[in-house]
């Protein structure tokens, strides 16, 4: 059978450990492809991406051009409104119905997934991984299993990557203070942040 991975996030930026994360997921689950879907407007995000939707897929496209097994999607880009998991793995579900899904998101974002919408159904669309630093505490997982019922033992893994110590939350603020950010995002996608201007990057700030 075929096995599949969703990535979902806003990738503001897109950085190293997204794909040190996708990549792991795919070494340890044998995925045949890794989709990373970034989203149209995140659910439960508090503040609005600072990129627009179309820069932050561009981001994605750029980041993953030389992986063979990686593949940028539209599938949120392209659907106005809020980017729900729910809609997207009904939409997964519908393009590959005899595929085994894996959803890919990091373990904080995990144990909000009560909160989802329609949280029950993920699990019968998509088993889920998620991606964690070294140490990071998971003790509330077992508590989320048991609000999410039975196929949770089953559907819910937890995969160590180390890379995931930085985050874009940090990467925004580097680049507004003129601090490098060379080896946490990709070649290209710190030349798309520098030349679009974004986070408050100036072309300038772009060493050769």
């Amino acid at each position: 059978m075929k096995r599949i991975g969703l990535m979902g996030g806003t990738f503001d930026p897109i950085h190293v450990g997204h794909l040190v994360a996708a990549d792991a997921a795919r070494h340890a689950l044998d995925l045949e492809t890794v989709f990373f879907i970034p989203s149209n407007i995140p659910p439960h995000k508090r503040e609005a991406p600072e990129a627009t939707p179309e820069q932050r897929f561009e981001m994605v496209l750029l980041a993953t051009l030389d992986h063979p097994q990686f593949e940028a999607s539209r599938v949120e880009v392209d659907r106005p409104g809020p980017s729900f998991t729910i809609d997207t793995l009904r939409e997964f579900r519908q393009m590959f119905p005899e595929a085994e899904l894996w959803f890919i998101t990091g373990a904080d974002a995990l144990l909000e997934i009560l909160t989802w919408k329609d949280a029950r159904e993920l699990l019968t669309l998509a088993s889920f991984v998620g991606a964690t630093r070294p140490g990071y505490p998971l003790e509330k997982l077992s508590q989320v299993k048991e609000g999410l019922g039975r196929l949770a033992d089953s559907r819910i893994k937890v995969l160590e990557v180390p890379a995931l110590a930085i985050s874009s939350r940090d990467l925004r603020k580097r680049v507004r203070e003129g601090r490098p950010i060379r080896y946490m995002v990709r070649r290209l996608v710190e030349r798309y942040i520098y030349k679009m201007g974004l986070y408050g990057g100036r072309p300038e700030g772009l060493e050769s």
